[in-house]
């Protein structure tokens, strides 16, 4: 079912032409997985206690599994960010890959944990270069050091783009639109709902 209202499918033809709700969810989550492996980075958006909205650059944590809706991240608690979800859970995080124009972006609430088994899962050696190794005893910068901790975004709406054609078609296609007057949508646009998050995750716990 589209989002969008018969006024708007009127006046944004773009997002119109682009929609696209005749997809099974697996294949929706097949697409997105390839949209965030492709762009690999994400921007972390987080408030502070002034209303302020700050974003950083992270990468999730690998392995997805098939059903994989949640996004985790590796990162030391003692950085601002987690002030700033102890104050306001919700966050955004959003990929896009340049070459494609490919773009996901997460509306949710972040949850944080030093669960030893996700941290354990997910531990990447690269992180030590992130945090480093204090050289006192504690803080040596590994899997075990009490500053790595988990965020794990939970989403309550998914929405991303994905190209299906080269950029050269694209380019004629924006092209034509251009000349002809008639809007044209070079990809798709897709809506991953809360209620199908609540069955990718019944399905992710199994």
């Amino acid at each position: 079912m589209s989002d969008l209202s018969p006024e708007q499918a009127k006046l944004d033809p773009y997002s119109s032409l682009a929609e696209n709700t005749n997809l099974t969810l697996q294949e929706k989550i097949a697409d997105l997985h390839t949209v965030i492996k492709t762009a690999k980075t994400g921007m972390l958006v987080t408030r502070d206690a002034n209303g302020n909205l700050h974003s950083r650059a992270m990468a999730p944590a690998t392995p997805f599994n098939d059903t994989q809706l949640n996004l985790v991240f590796l990162a030391n608690n003692v950085s601002h960010k987690f002030q700033e979800i102890e104050n306001d859970a919700h966050v955004n995080v959003s990929f896009c890959d340049p070459s494609s124009t490919d773009w996901a972006s997460y509306s949710g609430r972040a949850r944080v944990t030093q669960d030893r088994d996700l941290i354990n899962k997910h531990w990447s050696s690269f992180i030590t270069g992130y945090i480093g190794d204090l050289k006192d005893g504690v803080h040596k910068g590994d899997k075990n050091d009490p500053r790595v901790a988990v965020i794990e975004v939970i989403p309550d709406e998914i929405k991303y783009w994905i190209t299906k054609h080269s950029s050269a078609v694209r380019t004629a296609q924006v092209a034509y639109g251009a000349a002809t007057g008639k809007a044209t949508a070079p990809g798709e646009l897709r809506t991953i709902s809360k209620e199908e998050i609540q069955l990718a995750q019944g399905l992710h716990s199994k």
